[in-house]
C-alpha cells in the first residue's frame, strides 16, 4: 500500500472522530434545551411564571455566566415551545437531538403538522443540511411536492438499487438558475454548471460531479452525455439527459444507449450498474409508463421547474389530494 493511502486512512479516522464529537456535543445541547424547556413549561403550568419571570431568569443567567450565550428570554421561550412540540411524540423527540438548534427552530416555525416536521427532520439528518439549505428546501415546498409526486421507479431500477426510491424525486425546483425564457438545452446545461453547488443540494449531497458533456466512444463515433455524476450511497454513475420539452418516448432509447456504454466502458468493477435521469420540462405519466414498461434499463424520468411555485398553492393542492384520498 502506498504511504499516501496510509495517511488518508488516518485522515479518515480524524474526520469520523470529529463528526462523532460534534454530534455528541449537539445531542447534549439539545438535551439541555429540552430539560430547560420542560422546567419552564411545568412552572408556567403550575405556578405564576410568566414573561416577567422568564426575563428575570435570562438576566440572572447572563449575570452569573456572562460568557454563555443563547439564553435570552426569547430563546428560553423557544425551549419551552421545543419541549411542548415534541413531548407527546417519543419518535420525534429522539430524532430532534440529531439536528442543530437552528434547524429545529426552522422546522417548528415552518411546519404545520407532525408528519411535515418528521419529513423535514429526517431530510435534515440525511442530507446534513445547514440552516440556510434546510430553509431553502422548505420554502421550495419539498414536502408538498413529495406528497403530490408521482415518482415511478422502474422494477429494474428498484431491483438493482433498492435505495433508489429515496435517492430520486419526481420533480425538482431549479429556481436558482435564473434562466431567461426562451432558453436552449445548452443554456440549461451551462446555467447548471454555473450553479453546480445549488444543483447538487437540490438533488442530494450524495451526488458527486464527474463531467459535463462527458464523451463516450462507440465504434468510430463520439457521443456526449449532458451531465455525469457519481452517487456515493448507490455506488453508481448517474447520467443526466437535459430536455427543454415534455418527455418523448424516444428519449428513453437514447438514455438506454448511454447507460449501456457507461457500464461497458466506464464503470469500474466494484461499482453497480449506472442509472439515468431524463430531466424534462414536463411529462405525461401515462406516456412515461408505456415507454418504460418493457425497458430493462435503470432509468427514470423527472421534471423540473425554473421558478419557485407558490407554497400556498402547493398546500391547497395537497389538501385537495388528501380529501380525494379520503
Amino acid at each position: 500500500m502506498k504511504i499516501e493511502n496510509q495517511f488518508t486512512d488516518i485522515l479518515q479516522m480524524i474526520s469520523v472522530a470529529r463528526e462523532k464529537a460534534m454530534l455528541a456535543v449537539n445531542t447534549e445541547l439539545m438535551n439541555l434545551y429540552w430539560n430547560i424547556g420542560e422546567y419552564i413549561s411545568q412552572k408556567v403550568e403550575t405556578s405564576d411564571w410568566g414573561k416577567g419571570v422568564v426575563k428575570s431568569l435570562s438576566e440572572y443567567l447572563s449575570s452569573k455566566e456572562p460568557k454563555i450565550k443563547g439564553f435570552s428570554a426569547q430563546n428560553l421561550w423557544r425551549m419551552k415551545q421545543f419541549f411542548e412540540t415534541y413531548s407527546g411524540s417519543p419518535k420525534l423527540s429522539a430524532m430532534v437531538r440529531e439536528i442543530s438548534w437552528t434547524n429545529n427552530l426552522t422546522v417548528i416555525s415552518k411546519s404545520n403538522t407532525e408528519e411535515e416536521r418528521e419529513f423535514y427532520i429526517k431530510l435534515a439528518i440525511r442530507e446534513k443540511y445547514s440552516s440556510r439549505e434546510l430553509e431553502r428546501q422548505i420554502d421550495s415546498g419539498i414536502y408538498e411536492r413529495a406528497m403530490l409526486s408521482d415518482t415511478k421507479v422502474s422494477a429494474v431500477l428498484r431491483e438493482i438499487h433498492p435505495k433508489s426510491t429515496n435517492a430520486f424525486k419526481d420533480s425538482y425546483v431549479l429556481d436558482f438558475l435564473s434562466l431567461s425564457k426562451p432558453f436552449s438545452e445548452k443554456d440549461l446545461r451551462r446555467s447548471i454548471m454555473k450553479n453546480l453547488k445549488e444543483f447538487i443540494l437540490e438533488f442530494g449531497k450524495d451526488f458527486s460531479f464527474v463531467g459535463e458533456e462527458y464523451r463516450v466512444q462507440v465504434g468510430n463515433k463520439d457521443f456526449y452525455i449532458d451531465l455525469l455524476f457519481y452517487h456515493r450511497d448507490l455506488q453508481c454513475l448517474v447520467a443526466f439527459d437535459l430536455k427543454i420539452t415534455d418527455f418523448k418516448p424516444e428519449y428513453l432509447g437514447k438514455m438506454e444507449f448511454y447507460l449501456e456504454t457507461l457500464d461497458r466502458d466506464v464503470k469500474k468493477e466494484h461499482e453497480k450498474p449506472s442509472v439515468g435521469i431524463i430531466l424534462c420540462k414536463n411529462k405525461d405519466s401515462k406516456v412515461v409508463e408505456y415507454a418504460s414498461s418493457r425497458s430493462m434499463s435503470p432509468a427514470m424520468v423527472s421534471k423540473y421547474e425554473t421558478e419557485l411555485m407558490d407554497k400556498s398553492l402547493l398546500g391547497r393542492k395537497l389538501d385537495e389530494f388528501f380529501k380525494l384520498a379520503e
